[in-house]
């Protein structure tokens, strides 16, 4: 049987669906207060079957650090996709972060071992991946270095990834993705997904940042293929192409049918923005719109190869523009249901 963690999250959502279409039943877990209809929702967008197929899942409530719950989750499992993490850059959560993202996955290691399971796939990011020289491409071979300032989620991936190849020195084959910052459909005020309701709000604001991007069923079909080949104990880059923030967003407006942004941020009104905005978090005890991490990462020129991965799987990644369509017409499909 296969155990997804973190099935309630963009990845997790989309990977369930997939794998449900070449098995009967997947148990995948939840936490208390977590939304399975959104889940459905994800079903819903790619039609056929979906009301079946979302009624395959056998959840199981649990959190990653409820080890008698997530031993009951465990049992007579072979494969297991640990999707689940905490995503923040705001420095208040990495605490919280710490406890998911780093020992949650020690949790989740220590049964896969106990439990002698099959294969590990471990769902990670770019921002575990050494940022070298501006403009040049990185890839799985850029080593982590702790003398470089990096965000608590950067460090908190990172110690996941550590873990994880704990695992393989255990016996246990795993394999490691580490994808760019992930298009997909269903979660449209998280994530990336707040790129798109941002726009469709209106947006004004664009930088020139450049990263990797990527459509999330490119993730959940590589990751399959993965779990599915002879390939163990390696990671791989996951990035369909290396695109500025102005480039994706003005794409997103044009999807949607909304104004593109027209102001251009600079290095210097980012960090007075950031700036203002943690002492008005600290004052209104709230999120900051925009942090350090945010703000550095926006402005950052790191692109990304993914040749490995093409390579090994001999895959062909989906157009970030045909992504950026798909989640832009389902979200006013769900726009339109709304009103």
């Amino acid at each position: 049987m296969i155990l997804v963690t973190g099935g309630t999250g963009l990845v997790g959502s989309h990977l369930l669906y997939h794998l449900l279409l070449k098995n009967d039943s997947v148990r995948a877990i939840h936490q208390k207060n977590s939304n399975l209809n959104a889940v459905k929702r994800v079903f819903q967008f790619y039609g056929g079957d979906s009301d079946r197929l979302f009624n395959n899942i056998r959840w199981v409530e649990a959190g990653l650090n409820d080890i008698p719950e997530l031993e009951k989750a465990f049992e007579d499992i072979t494969f297991v996709y640990h999707c689940a993490a905490i995503v923040s850059f705001d420095s208040k959560d990495y605490k919280k972060m710490r406890e998911v993202n780093i020992y949650g996955t020690t949790n989740i290691v220590n049964l896969c071992i106990s439990q002698k399971v099959t294969k590990l796939c471990f769902v990670s990011s770019v921002a575990a991946i050494e940022n070298g020289v501006e403009g040049e491409l990185m890839d799985e071979t850029d080593n982590w270095n702790n003398s470089t300032d990096k965000s608590g989620y950067a460090i908190t991936k990172y110690g996941a990834e550590m873990e994880v190849w704990r695992a393989s020195q255990e016996g246990i084959p795993v394999v490691i993705v580490n994808p760019g910052v992930i298009l997909g459909s269903g979660f449209l005020h998280k994530g990336s997904g707040a790129l798109f309701s941002n726009v469709q709000k209106g947006l004004k604001f664009y930088t020139e940042g450049v990263t990797g991007f990527i459509g999330v069923q490119d993730v959940v079909k590589i990751m399959i293929q993965l779990m599915e080949s002879a390939t163990i104990n390696q990671r791989f880059v996951l990035v369909s192409e290396n695109l500025s923030y102005r480039e994706v967003l003005f794409m997103i407006a044009d999807a949607l049918g909304k104004q593109r942004p027209k102001v251009r941020i600079n290095k210097f009104i980012s960090n007075c923005i950031w700036r203002l905005e943690f002492v008005r978090s600290k004052i209104t005890l709230s999120s900051p719109l925009l942090t350090k991490y945010t703000a550095k990462s926006a402005l950052s020129n790191h692109p990304y190869t993914a040749n490995k991965i093409k390579r090994v799987l001999n895959f062909d990644f989906e157009p970030i523009k045909n992504c950026i369509e798909t989640v832009a017409n389902n979200m006013n499909d769900s726009l339109s249901e709304q009103n």
